[in-house]
């Protein structure tokens, strides 16, 4: 009885040791690292960074402990893309999230293994970033805007203003888009009977000479493209604006609270928020070119009224039913 006794005490001991023993052969969790290349600075895209830092956190992640992120920012320069992105390869993050096409563009061309969650491509398939929505083949997947956008942002501006005739559009230099722009301004003449042109702006120095050449020309109303170099100088761009007294479409509602006329664009900062479930899918094993792009599907629409009454405007009913924020 006694050595049936002492055989059990020692199996139980055997047992006991060999935890910490099988709990130290165990290998540690893997910290993932995400790589974020930021288009303009931690403050000027905070709203959007801590919604996909939140919904990591909804999905399980810890800052620190299970995933850390290395965010690389462009301070509105986009000639700074190439550099950064190739410093996030160099970390060997598990994948990269960014915006808009330039600093998608400069990602693909900095790694073709590492996986990229795009947010607020505009059209990624008719700008070749994706071979489709579906299929997006390649290593490079999430969230995309249709084309329609800028469809809805003329009928904005025509219902604000009925005779509109000529409308100048301010945009990034970017000699890829010069066939999609020929095409746009085409269809814009063909289907509203309203002339479309492109302002280019390749520095932030030229930002100011374009309003000149603009306000010389006297066109009814602008359009200001979604770019980085827009976004991180929409104070100038603003006060610009309300020098020459020009009516202006914005695609962020940051503009407006500044004291722009209209914003109409996709929220970023839900498009930010869904891009954590791309990353969370491709850490647990997905292929970017197995998962389907998503298009946006919540547009912001803000209004400055203040601002129309400056301008003499009148922004009918119809429209400001529709608008998320109205600023009086």
């Amino acid at each position: 009885m006694k050595a049936r006794a002492a055989a059990i005490v020692a199996t139980l001991a055997a047992a006991l040791l060999a935890v910490p023993l099988a709990a130290k052969s165990q290998p540690a969790a893997k910290t993932h690292r995400i790589g974020v290349l930021g288009l303009t600075s931690p403050d000027a895209d905070a709203s959007g960074i801590d919604a996909f830092r939140a919904n990591l956190r909804e999905l399980g992640y810890v800052e620190g402990r299970t995933i850390t992120i290395e965010s690389r920012w462009a301070e509105g320069r986009a000639e700074r893309f190439p550099e950064l992105a190739a410093q996030l390869v160099a970390l060997k993050v598990d994948v990269i999230v960014t915006a808009f096409e330039p600093a998608i563009r400069a990602a693909r061309k900095a790694t073709a293994t590492i996986p990229i969650v795009m947010v607020a491509s505009v059209d990624a398939v008719r700008s070749g970033l994706v071979d489709s929505l579906a299929r997006p083949g390649g290593n490079i997947t999430g969230l995309s805007v249709s084309s329609e956008l800028g469809a809805k942002q003329f009928e904005l501006l025509r219902e604000i203003i009925p005779a509109l005739s000529r409308v100048v559009m301010l945009v990034r230099h970017n000699p890829e888009a010069a066939a999609r722009r020929a095409q746009m301004k085409a269809g814009v003449q063909a289907q509203l009977g309203v002339t479309l042109d492109f302002v280019e702006v390749r520095e932030p120095t030229e930002i100011a000479r374009a309003f000149a050449t603009v306000s010389a020309s006297r066109p009814d109303a602008m359009i200001v493209f979604p770019a980085p170099l827009f976004l991180s100088h929409r104070d100038q761009i603003v006060d610009l604006a309300r020098t020459a007294r020009l009516p202006v479409i914005y695609p962020d509602r940051h503009f407006v609270d500044g004291g722009g006329l209209i914003s109409f664009g996709p929220s970023l900062v839900e498009m930010f928020r869904r891009a954590a479930y791309f990353v969370d899918r491709i850490l647990k094993g997905a292929k970017p070119a197995d998962l389907p792009v998503e298009q946006s599907t919540k547009f912001d629409l803000a209004i400055n009224l203040k601002t129309a009454k400056a301008l003499n405007l009148t922004i009918p009913r119809t429209v400001l039913v529709q608008a998320d924020k109205v600023i009086r």
